[in-house]
């Protein structure tokens, strides 16, 4: 965030409760389809929608050259990005939107640790701590033993730390191109990826359920949007408690419209998840570093 511009605390806490209404409207509509539409379908339908959003974008895209090293790097997260967005709505079609919100929480977790290996950020003992508690934050959710952890559980783990990975990657690109370029080439090569598994598994869409995808695919663009907008006007470590409320919202609706019961035990591991990633971003703001823990959703561009 820009230090000169004057901070808005209140106007970033509204921004960001805005983005988490997209956001969570984003899982409702994916939830909403159902498994008939297959994960990877559905989630190309997704990016090759969102492609209409990015075309104000194509100017400053391609304003500087890029070198070859940084197209591998953009291939790479396209393919990793896909991956993690077939596996996420495939678990958005079999388990309670709370347990995804929940567990999506673990995605900056993961990319402090990615960090501390890749990018040589240290880990002092308070993140390792919070590290920890983010990890007996996740078993609380799953419960091993004490309830069946099925393959959407499991499949919304991976979507975690596939989605931390490419956040990583997002952060080496940045740093040697425009913004617009790195989540331009994101949606470009998310969609070419998915292609053939979307074509080799292809079930037609009715026009309803292909209005429903738009609608994914605008509210993800608004959500991030008004996310960068929360950025601009005030610290991270004030915006990122917020979205802890995504999963108040998320186990609402899940609820009322889907008649998903309400589960005390994915609350509190969401609430120690989420207490961890805001400790950990607070500490980054306070030790006047860059921050590399990202804010809950900034790793699903």
């Amino acid at each position: 965030m820009d230090q000169s511009a004057p901070q808005r605390p209140v106007a970033g806490v509204l921004w960001m409760l805005f983005a988490g209404f997209c956001f969570v409207a984003v899982n409702a509509l994916v939830k909403y389809l159902g498994p008939r539409i297959p994960a990877v379908e559905s989630a190309f339908l997704r990016y090759l929608f969102g492609l209409v959003f990015l075309l104000p974008l194509v100017p400053r895209m391609f304003a500087e050259p890029i070198a070859p090293r940084l197209w591998a790097q953009f291939v790479t997260r396209g393919v990793l990005h896909a991956a993690g967005v077939a596996l996420w709505f495939y678990a958005m079609a079999r388990i309670a939107l709370a347990d995804v919100t929940a567990i999506n929480f673990l995605s900056p977790i993961y990319v402090t640790i990615g960090a501390a290996f890749f990018l040589g950020e240290k880990l002092a003992f308070r993140r390792i701590a919070a590290i920890v508690l983010a990890l007996i934050g996740a078993a609380i959710i799953l419960r091993p033993g004490l309830r069946e952890i099925s393959a959407g559980h499991w499949a919304m783990m991976l979507a975690a730390l596939v989605f931390g990975g490419s956040y990583l990657l997002a952060k080496i690109t940045v740093d040697k191109s425009n913004p617009a370029l790195v989540v331009g080439m994101l949606s470009v090569f998310v969609t070419v990826a998915l292609a053939p598994f979307a074509v080799t598994h292809w079930v037609q869409p009715t026009l309803w359920e292909f209005a429903v995808l738009a609608g994914v695919a605008a509210f993800a663009t608004v959500g991030h949007y008004a996310m960068s907008l929360a950025f601009a006007v005030a610290p991270v470590s004030v915006t990122q408690p917020v979205t802890f409320l995504q999963l108040v919202w998320a186990a609402i609706l899940g609820l009322i419209v889907f008649g998903e019961p309400l589960d005390a035990w994915v609350m509190a591991g969401g609430a120690l998840i989420m207490g961890s990633v805001s400790f950990i971003t607070w500490r980054e703001a306070r030790l006047k570093r860059r921050p590399v823990t990202p804010v809950v959703n900034a790793t699903k561009l």
